[in-house]
């Protein structure tokens, strides 16, 4: 007769969690930050400083080649923050797995089973807020500040504080008649070609943030003497504005308000990305989510112990451990992950309304 183990077991969650994923829209900085795995919890990459490309130095045959002045690159080195939750099947729902398995009918078990599946997924599927929570801060402040169990982690990118602006008062978008966003964001966008030397084609706001230029005059007063709209008074809906930031400034926008509540206890839904920020970033990829080395994955993977573990999402560990008496499953779900910011010079962040 099967047991409790055969039904919860690291590889039957992490094969019910993949499915599960994969019929889900990913977050946006899984797409911006993709992952990647190393071993061990230290990070560290070279990023740009802004500066235009050098050429290489001529060399001679059979000489020592010359050193690069670093000036232009800085290397980052930090240490990745640890996340790790538990949960364990109580006794009620082991009574009530024990009596299903009774009947050995696997149609009334599986039912049960996926109800638990989806508490535990639940925890891995805490690891990826985790990691979506510090791609959207770096984009949105260039700063990592994140309270995990009572402890605080502060990580500093060292974001060029000319890439950053907040507006004037009288420059704010949500002041419709006076604000001007279409020249706001060209000077941003001159400021980051004019540094780097690649112009920032795509940027991240928020529903609400979006709105201001709905509604903004000079917006409308445009896209009316160019014939995108009937007249000021028309309402812009947003495929006719994302046409004329096209047209006009070459600009894609991702309007992303996906949220995450801070607790299972408290509910309150809080933003990925914050509002009043309107954040423009380059073409493709600008880092890495990295992953760690647990130490689940790194001493309890060969299978030697009552533990079983499945790494799923490149480096999240879920691990299951047999409780002889009483008879039960305890399931860890751990992450050590933190997102690398190679092109943190080519991001520039504009504050449109504090």
């Amino acid at each position: 007769m099967p047991t409790i183990f055969d039904y919860v077991n690291a590889r039957e969650i992490g094969a019910y969690y993949t499915e599960k994923a994969e019929n889900k829209m990913p977050y946006l900085g899984r797409t911006l930050f993709p992952r990647k795995k190393k071993i061990g919890l230290d990070l560290s990459w070279f990023k740009g400083a802004g500066g235009l490309p050098v050429t290489l130095t001529n060399a001679t045959f059979d000489a020592d080649a010359p050193l690069r002045d670093r000036i232009g690159f800085g290397k980052i080195e930090t240490e990745m923050p640890f996340f790790r939750e538990a949960m364990r099947i109580g006794e009620k729902e082991r009574q009530e797995i024990l009596k299903l398995m009774s009947g050995n009918n696997v149609q009334l078990i599986m039912p049960y089973l996926n109800k638990i599946f989806d508490d535990i997924t639940g925890l891995v599927e805490g690891a990826e807020v985790n990691a979506e929570r510090m791609r959207m801060q770096l984009v949105s402040t260039g700063l990592i500040s994140i309270v995990s169990n009572g402890i605080a982690y502060d990580y500093d990118y060292n974001f060029d504080p000319n890439h950053k602006e907040t507006l004037a008062v009288d420059a704010r978008w949500s002041q419709f008649a006076t604000a001007d966003p279409v020249e706001d964001i060209r000077k941003a966008q001159q400021k980051i070609e004019d540094d780097t030397g690649r112009r920032p084609t795509r940027a991240i706001c928020t529903r609400k943030t979006w709105n201001y230029l709905v509604r903004n005059t000079k917006i409308l007063a445009d896209m009316d003497a160019k014939a995108y709209v009937k007249n000021t008074n028309a309402v812009v809906n947003d495929k006719l504005l994302k046409k004329y930031l096209l047209e006009e400034l070459d600009l894609t926008v991702a309007v992303y308000n996906k949220k995450f509540a801070t607790s299972v206890k408290n509910q309150l839904a809080q933003l990925f990305f914050p509002d009043d920020v309107f954040t423009l970033i380059p073409e493709g990829t600008l880092g890495n989510t990295w992953y760690g080395t647990t130490p689940e994955e790194a001493d309890l993977l060969s299978g030697q112990v009552a533990a079983e573990v499945k790494i799923v999402d490149t480096g999240i560990a879920i691990t299951t451990i047999k409780d002889p008496h009483p008879v039960n499953v305890q399931t860890i779900v751990s992450g050590i992950d933190m997102p690398s910011f190679e092109r943190i010079a080519e991001v520039y962040i504009l504050t449109v309304h504090s």
